[in-house]
């Protein structure tokens, strides 16, 4: 398993997912923990890793389900989503358990119903500050392996279905903003719980929240079905780098001046998801600085990057009681960098104890998500 890790490992994805997992962390310290100036503006734009999450996804999900499409096998539903649930299913039941069954480790936070966390519609009409509730995003990422190999072996039986796909891609993006316009002029615009409310409604929703999974999608279209112009784009990796960075810094900018205003919320996600695309782009391109550059620690915090976001929030909550009786409050540099440590650490035992062993069984029993070549059946001399 080690081997194959190592032979497909791409740097410059590495070091993205890295940045994602670290901007979570620290938002969630800021925000369940510390103070919204603990690391500061970092600490607050800090939410928006879960979306560079979304557009990796959408992207290596994406780019998984075209591959096998073009490449003459048969590609297998029930391969692909076994694969999927192998990879995703054990770390979440393991923490379902911790939470349910073990009530000191929730600290008295409300818990939804279970059977809300076994479908995936947690995330739906979600009220902030219940237990284990950063699995919104999980349910979003559940919801979205679900329906999209589907989708796309269904368009794939389509007449002209690269021009059905990418109109569908056009669509969602525009159904996006259309969707968190409606839901802010409902639900938040003149409501005196409009800060709840927008969370409950626009945040945590699977219809407002899809951007940077469509825009992963579509860098996986261009890679698979337009080899040409994905030359010419990786062709031009440092300036795909460059507006990258520069997209995503005017996003983070605008959304620290005004996260919660209408304008933001109806365009501010696109234009998020359009720089997180551009990076991706710029991590796979051989030519980009992204691409080459090797943080010491990246590979491995984006290898424990799903566990460490499963358990970090809790570790953190719980340490803080003890550290803070000890004479640590939470913006001491001591107490900010153990419960910091103390997430690395619990998500790689997490990792060690439970992803490991049902990665190997996966890479024995679903190795591909193809569909098994049929048996030969000897004929009669």
């Amino acid at each position: 398993m080690n081997a194959i890790q190592s032979s497909t490992r791409v740097y410059g994805l590495d070091t993205l997912r890295a940045c994602a997992i670290g901007l979570v962390v620290l938002h969630n310290y800021a925000l369940f923990v510390g103070h919204a100036d603990t690391f500061g503006w970092v600490g607050e734009i800090g939410w928006s890793g879960v979306d560079l999450f979304f557009a990796l996804s959408g992207y290596l999900i994406g780019n998984q389900i075209f591959a096998a499409m073009r490449s003459g096998r048969r590609f297998s539903l029930p391969h692909f989503y076994a694969r999927r649930f192998l990879r995703t299913l054990p770390n979440y039941y393991v923490m379902l358990a911790l939470y349910f069954l073990w009530p000191w480790f929730r600290n008295g936070a409300e818990l939804l119903p279970l059977w809300r966390f076994l479908t995936f519609t947690q995330n739906i009409n979600l009220n902030p500050g219940t237990a284990f509730s950063h699995a919104w995003s999980l349910c979003i990422e559940e919801q979205f392996y679900v329906l999209l190999p589907a989708v796309a072996l269904l368009i794939a039986a389509l007449r002209h279905s690269l021009r059905w796909t990418w109109l569908a891609v056009a669509l969602a993006f525009g159904g996006g903003m259309l969707m968190r316009a409606w839901m802010w002029d409902g639900h938040v615009h003149d409501d005196p719980q409009w800060r709840y409310h927008y969370y409950k409604y626009i945040y945590y929703s699977s219809f407002c929240r899809f951007d940077e999974l469509v825009a992963g999608v579509a860098l996986a279209l261009l890679k698979n079905y337009h080899a040409g112009a994905w030359k010419r784009v990786t062709g031009h990796s440092n300036l795909a780098l460059a507006a990258g960075g520069a997209v995503t810094a005017l996003a983070f900018y605008l959304f620290l001046a005004d996260h919660l205003g209408f304008r933001m919320t109806v365009f501010g996600y696109p234009m998020l998801a359009l720089g997180f695309a551009l990076l991706i782009v710029a991590a796979l391109s051989p030519g980009s600085l992204l691409h080459r550059l090797r943080v010491p620690g990246a590979a491995s915090l984006a290898l424990w990057s799903y566990a460490i976001y499963l358990v970090h929030k809790q570790v953190c909550i719980l340490a803080a009681g003890p550290l803070r009786d000890a004479g640590y409050g939470p913006e001491s540099p001591p107490a900010i960098g153990a419960m910091l440590a103390l997430s690395v650490v619990a998500g790689w035992l997490l990792y060690r104890l439970v992803e490991t062993p049902f990665m190997a069984l996966r890479q024995r029993y679903v190795p591909a998500n193809f569909a098994a070549p049929a048996a030969l059946t000897p004929q009669p001399r």
